[in-house]
């Protein structure tokens, strides 16, 4: 098995990204979709996390709200890093069983925003950036809801992407037509396919 991870900026297109892959025959997961399903399982991650943050950051029902968290997060790195110090080893639980789901012969991608940040590049064998413009990212997550401030906070809590680009074995530009950007995925696949 081939581990990719897939990561970038907010607002760069990781997702569809991450489809075109599956499209072309790979096992892909969303690692924010896992921490998802940590915050609204109510097992031992949801439990440590309000014991750390508060029921502050809780909904109407009970639930983990991401937003009331993001605000904290955001706009504290050493919070940031305790709330990551719950989840990352859940994570990378998850991800094993994830794992054992995928044929020897395949390539399993991994979209997670923080792959740089949190020091987790070794857990792949490649890792691809997907990169837009800070515009074109800007625009995208407007468009979906967030407000500009905390688009703000969040692309600055994310590595420069020029860094991350740097730091790439592969590089899919998703800026221009989607067609290109499949082309792209293909050719990283196949290569991947091929090693």
């Amino acid at each position: 098995m081939k581990k990719l991870g897939l990561t970038g900026n907010i607002g760069c297109g990781k997702s569809t990204v991450a489809n075109m892959f599956k499209e072309c025959g790979a096992h892909a997961i969303d690692a924010d979709r896992i921490v998802d399903g940590l915050y609204l399982s109510r097992g031992s991650v949801y439990y440590k996390i309000i014991g750390l943050f508060g029921k502050g950051i809780l909904d109407a029902d009970g639930y983990i709200d991401k937003s009331k968290i993001a605000k904290t997060v955001f706009s504290d790195s050493a919070q940031r890093r305790v709330l990551e110090g719950v989840v990352h080893p859940a994570l990378r639980d998850e991800l094993g069983i994830f794992y054992n789901t995928v044929p020897d012969d395949a390539v399993a991608v991994i979209e997670a925003s923080l792959i740089f940040e949190t020091n987790s590049g070794r857990n792949y064998d490649k890792v691809a950036v997907v990169y837009a413009p800070f515009g074109t990212c800007r625009e995208r997550v407007i468009g979906r809801g967030l407000t500009e401030e905390d688009f703000l906070k969040r692309w600055a809590n994310q590595m420069p992407i020029e860094e991350k680009l740097r730091l790439a074995d592969f590089r899919v530009d998703n800026s221009g037509d989607l067609e290109a950007t499949a082309h792209q995925v293909e050719k990283i696949y196949g290569i991947l396919k091929g090693s």
